[in-house]
């Protein structure tokens, strides 16, 4: 009987909060397509695909689009938006790399030559957030 007190009273410390991003996307110039919304968690690979922490696509409303990131634990993160317009579920860009859907970030904002960096764009988590994020 005690260690099942004793384990009731250790669990809670092992229990990491999981909170909810709320993310707002607007400035969608049609319904073509998904809104497709990565989140980082690190700075090293930050906008690399296979260092995403998180993924979500949600099918584009004109306007605005909302969606949801759940069960994310306390940290600092940063997201990156596109607007998937032909569903093949990559960012088109064109011959010398420039997006031709269009793109957003968390805070950070799009630079002549380049993205921003995590930093740019991090954000503290650790209870729920709303994000609201202009597509360009």
């Amino acid at each position: 009987m005690k260690a099942i007190f004793l384990c009731l009273l250790i669990f809670p410390i092992f229990i990491q909060a999981q909170h909810k991003i709320s993310i707002e996307v607007s400035n969608v110039e049609n319904d073509n397509g998904n809104i497709c919304v990565a989140l980082y968690n690190k700075s090293k690979g930050f906008l690399k695909f296979d260092t995403v922490f998180k993924s979500k696509k949600e099918k584009a409303n004109t306007g605005i689009t909302k969606l949801d990131l759940l069960d994310i634990p306390d940290g600092k993160y940063a997201i990156a938006i596109f607007h998937d317009e032909n569903s093949n579920e990559k960012l088109d860009t064109n011959f010398i790399g420039i997006p031709k859907e269009s793109l957003g970030f968390s805070y950070g904002k799009l630079k002549t030559f380049g993205a921003p960096d995590f930093e740019e764009c991090a954000f503290t988590v650790n209870e729920d957030k709303f994000i609201s994020v202009q597509i360009k």
